[in-house]
């Protein structure tokens, strides 16, 4: 018994000193990979408060209902506009009630009320309501005291008949008023508080196709209007930062242009946007990904949620942090200022922390508030050791305290080995200090080929400095070597040419440098002097496989990131040898029929002799690609594609002398020949189907005899 108890109370102590690893939220908080995975992180927000309308301390007979916006003043309280019942609702920074705007006097002296308000600004002086179906804005004071109404702008710009339905509204330091009216398509309509117009800003947009804007051409005025209306991007939130900035969202976009948008950034069909005062979009788009939530989409039909993000809100953070809401998912998507993901959380469901339908979020201090617009409630989440330490980490970057921003992401990989901003900052700070080969390991890491190319440009630099006089010499070394070995081949295939017999291994070989430079003579010799052999032809094959080979296991990391791209030595032979045989198959089968002198043998040998320039210069540069910078890539895929132009011609003249065609003639039978491998490949990929169809009948008939026996 003692012995028990004394083992009981070691797993005790030790259950009480090891940390826990069991969130409290019902949620996973997660990043992404370059590729897409999805990466688990520990929480940085963890759901603290549900609050319905009894903790707020409403009515019973009148709880707040299909709540449309919230919204946390400068004073900490939060605003609801409660929709369904009319009103505004002032809480206290503790969640309980302050006051309520439900009724006020109007400029006319007649008791007036709202009608369906979706929206509410708060700033140091004065609360901005969206009255929605009244067609206005109504001003009031901190204290809930009617100022004045903002009465719909006047303009030309505006359409006939346009209606004016305010949502969401925003206002700047110098006054000025930015509106996102719902049935409004041309974007943001600024205007003061004295109604006066000032025009739109940050309109989407339209992305019609080549066609559709071909047939814009025929179509009438009336028609033109019609697809304007169809391709409308209306925005459907806006939000406004310390510097004036502002942040629009739109969910009108169609699902094919977000999903494409994901990965290639495009400011156009992105669905939110961060515009300055002319409204132009300046948003920094650094990530993997562009700020646009979900960013792996569910593609199964029985996935749940399909498609890409709704994004319906945003919501300003510290430190230039940001968050936008997918109401598909009920889901939070939190960017630093450069536009890369710091965490994704939330689900749909009944637990607190879940979201039946995420309507609104705002920041209050540390705490993250999200409506729930289907149980007429929020939720407020304070922020965790993790998530402190992470804003503490972007403080100390942007107070350019860099010694302690490093500290802490360094403290952060300890907690969330995957993350990929702690490894970038860093690789910067690496080498802010010098330590260039430091940088380039933390680069590499998350594959950040542009700084890890700039990194990789000061180690070459000093390198070439400490090595100035060498790397000519070299360069003239390798250049002399190169022409005294062009020349050897030369004296040895002069001597060849007139030697009787059989030709040596060698000499087979080396005669591959007259054919590359002298191909009609060369590619003749070869077929009617005998001077290659099929020995010779799988010399130069295996040289090209090796080639390949190396190509996928030597290029230099800038020029060559993807781990998938490693291929094995078998993916290498069939790169090589499976377009050749098919080449070297398909053109025999038609020059029988259309009078080639050329036998298989022959084809074979020539064939195999063009690919000679595809090791001659593909290693070179391969080796090259190991001091490359990022930029230089172009030059690589120069080198790579004067290696296969030289090949393709090789192959045309091959198959011209061997045969003994025109060069009309020859050009037909090599079109010919490249359907032919088509059409082979086609009837090899039915074959194999079919014999799969038919070894899984039998095996289905073997099974089932199996059974009944």
């Amino acid at each position: 018994m003692k012995k028990l108890t004394s083992v009981l109370l070691v797993v005790m102590a030790l259950i009480m000193v090891l940390p826990s690893v069991v969130s409290a939220a019902p949620y996973k908080t997660y990043t992404y990979s370059k590729e897409g995975e999805i990466l688990i992180s520990p929480d940085a927000y963890e759901p603290d408060l549900y609050v319905d309308s009894e903790y707020i301390g409403l009515d019973e007979e009148m709880p707040f209902d299909d709540p449309g916006d919230l919204f946390v003043g400068p004073d900490e309280k939060v605003y609801i506009a409660d929709t369904a019942n009319n009103r505004i609702l002032v809480l206290t920074r503790y969640y309980k009630l302050d006051f309520e705007i439900t009724s006020f006097v109007n400029d006319y002296g007649v008791p007036d009320t709202f009608s369906s308000p979706k929206g509410v600004f708060v700033n140091e002086k004065n609360i901005y309501v969206c009255d929605t179906d009244n067609n206005r804005l109504v001003l009031f004071d901190t204290e809930g005291n009617f100022i004045k109404i903002i009465e719909q702008p006047e303009s030309s710009l505006f359409e006939e008949g346009a209606i004016y339905k305010p949502i969401a509204c925003a206002v700047d330091q110098y006054g000025r008023i930015f509106v996102v009216s719902s049935t409004t398509y041309q974007g943001v309509i600024v205007l003061n508080d004295e109604s006066e117009f000032f025009g739109f800003i940050g309109a989407q947009t339209d992305t019609l196709s080549a066609l559709q804007k071909f047939w814009r051409r025929f179509q009438t005025k009336e028609q033109r209007a019609q697809q304007k209306e169809n391709t409308s991007k209306e925005l459907n939130n806006i939000t406004i930062d310390k510097d004036n900035f502002i942040y629009v969202t739109t969910s009108a976009l169609e699902d094919a242009d977000l999903q494409a948008q994901v990965t290639s950034k495009d400011k156009t069909t992105s669905p939110v946007k961060k515009l300055n005062a002319s409204g132009a979009d300046v948003m920094k788009r650094n990530g993997d990904f562009a700020p646009s939530g979900e960013a792996r989409f569910a593609l199964l039909p029985t996935s749940k949620i399909q498609g890409a993000s709704k994004l319906v809100d945003v919501g300003i953070g510290p430190v230039g942090t940001w968050s936008i809401i997918d109401e598909k998912r009920s889901k939070v998507y939190t960017y630093d200022e450069n536009g890369n993901l710091l965490f994704a959380f939330g689900d749909t469901g009944e637990q607190t922390g879940n979201i039946g339908k995420i309507a609104a979020v705002a920041y209050q201090g540390d705490k993250m508030i999200l409506l729930d617009a289907n149980n007429d409630s929020f939720v407020v989440y304070r922020r965790t050791k993790y998530g402190d330490l992470l804003i503490g980490a972007l403080q100390n970057d942007a107070d350019r305290k860099f010694d302690l921003a490093t500290e802490d992401w360094t403290k952060i990989l300890t907690r969330n080995i995957n993350y990929s901003i702690a490894y970038l900052q860093l690789g910067k700070a690496a080498a802010r200090n010098g330590e260039y080969d430091t940088a380039m390991d933390y680069y590499k890491r998350i594959s950040n080929t542009t700084d890890y190319s700039k990194a990789f440009s000061e180690v070459r630099t000093k390198w070439a400095n400490k090595w100035f006089w060498t790397v000519p010499l070299v360069v003239i070394a390798a250049c002399l070597l190169i022409g005294k070995f062009f020349g050897y081949a030369g004296k040895v295939n002069k001597r060849a040419s007139l030697k009787i017999g059989r030709k040596s291994l060698k000499e087979e070989i080396l005669f591959a440098f007259h054919v590359i430079f002298h191909p009609f003579d060369g590619f003749w010799d070869l077929k009617h002097e005998k001077r290659g052999s099929v020995k010779s032809a799988f010399v130069i094959l295996l040289a090209t496989i090796v080639a390949f080979f190396y190509r996928s296991i030597g290029t230099g990391y800038i020029h060559n990131t993807s781990t998938s791209s490693y291929m094995n030595i078998l993916a290498n032979i069939s790169a090589v040898v499976v377009p050749l045989a098919l080449w070297i198959i398909s053109n025999w089968c038609l020059t029988t029929l259309f009078d080639g002198e050329g036998s298989m043998k022959d084809i074979f040998v020539a064939s195999c002799y063009s690919l000679t320039p595809l090791p001659i210069i593909m290693i070179p540069t391969v080796l090259l690609s190991n001091g490359r910078l990022e930029p230089e890539a172009e030059i690589l895929g120069l080198f790579y594609g004067v290696a296969l132009a030289w090949t393709g011609l090789l192959l045309f003249f091959a198959m011209m002398v061997t045969h003994d065609y025109s060069l009309g003639k020859n050009i037909l039978t090599c079109l010919a020949t490249i359907v032919g491998m088509a059409f082979i490949m086609f009837i090899a990929i039915l074959f194999s189907t079919l014999m799969g169809k038919i070894v899984g009948f039998i095996s289905d008939i073997a099974i089932e005899l199996n059974y009944r026996v």
